[in-house]
């Protein structure tokens, strides 16, 4: 199964919680035992699992990559001003797969899944769901 969250993220960089959402595909799906991997659509955007208890983290997160990969230095600047955007997302990476253990999400009581923004405000980003059962049942 595969399905298609869609979200409008509101700054430059943020963190966007989209496990709420990925929860709602994995139920839909109606896998017990298998995977979910979620891939960011965008070549400046990306997924990462994350501790979901405290927004610092998140703006830890931001804050570091701003500080590795600054904005306004890169070769790619002179075409659209976001090289740094597309460094950041490369960095972190497009996807996460998570298993599914009795039709939940295998992530520790800390853990979310976030959509990370590297170059908003978007009105139309996107992360593809894929849903795989596990073939022994």
């Amino acid at each position: 199964m595969k399905e298609t969250i869609r979200l409008v993220t509101r700054s430059r960089e943020v963190l966007v919680d989209i496990t709420p959402q990925v929860r709602d595909v994995v139920s839909r799906s109606g896998v017990r035992n298998g995977l979910v991997n979620v891939y960011a659509q965008g070549a400046t955007a990306a997924v990462m699992i994350q501790e979901n208890w405290d927004d610092s983290v998140q703006s830890d997160v931001v804050d570091l990559l701003r500080k590795l990969i600054p904005n306004g230095v890169w070769r790619h600047d002179a075409q659209d001003g976001n090289g740094d955007s597309h460094l950041k997302a490369g960095l972190v990476g497009p996807s996460e797969t998570i298993p599914l253990i009795d039709g939940q999400l295998g992530l520790s009581t800390w853990q979310n899944i976030f959509f990370c923004e590297f170059d908003g405000p978007r009105g139309d980003r996107r992360a593809v769901c894929t849903v795989l059962a596990d073939s022994a049942g």
